[in-house]
């Protein structure tokens, strides 16, 4: 985002306050989650948290680049961003139970950070090549779309394994 805002012309100050209200807001949206998840099934949490990404940035490119855009969609990603972690961890100990959920959501995390680093990359790259970030936005976007639907079919039940048998 910093570069984003540098190349439109945006003061750095306006980063660097976006960049805290990404962080403030992880805390709101990470603890609504949570709440969330102890009275509705996980998976529309999750659908609506991607969802709700890609509506943002698509309203964030819509709407006129300014320094009050940048903070209302900061803050507004900022509570979608982390918000994903309390409902992840909860299905995963939901499916597969919490003897394994040390080493799952080890699993869940290194993905993450794969895709992360991707994202960086192929950012950088996509930019090289382009000379913008529109390409990036929109794949962005198109991720957000993907993992609302792709979270709406997950079962949110244990999965069933075959009694241990007597030595």
């Amino acid at each position: 985002m910093p570069s984003y805002l540098k190349d439109n012309g945006l003061d750095p100050s306006v980063a660097t306050v976006a960049l805290a209200l990404i962080g403030l807001f992880n805390v709101f949206g990470t603890y609504t989650a949570g709440s969330l998840g102890q009275r509705m099934p996980k998976r529309y949490i999750l659908s609506a948290i991607y969802a709700l990404r890609a509506v943002a940035i698509v309203i964030f490119l819509a709407a006129p680049l300014t320094p009050w855009s940048v903070y209302i969609f900061a803050a507004t990603m900022g509570f979608l961003w982390l918000s994903t972690v309390p409902p992840t961890n909860a299905i995963v100990a939901q499916i597969f139970g919490v003897q394994y959920m040390s080493m799952l959501g080890g699993i869940v995390f290194l993905s993450h950070q794969l895709g992360s680093f991707m994202g960086a990359w192929l950012g950088g790259k996509l930019y090289d090549t382009t000379g913008n970030y529109d390409v990036v936005w929109w794949i962005a976007v198109a991720l957000g779309v993907f993992g609302a639907l792709i979270n709406l079919p997950v079962r949110e039940t244990a999965i069933v394994r075959a009694a241990p048998q007597a030595a």
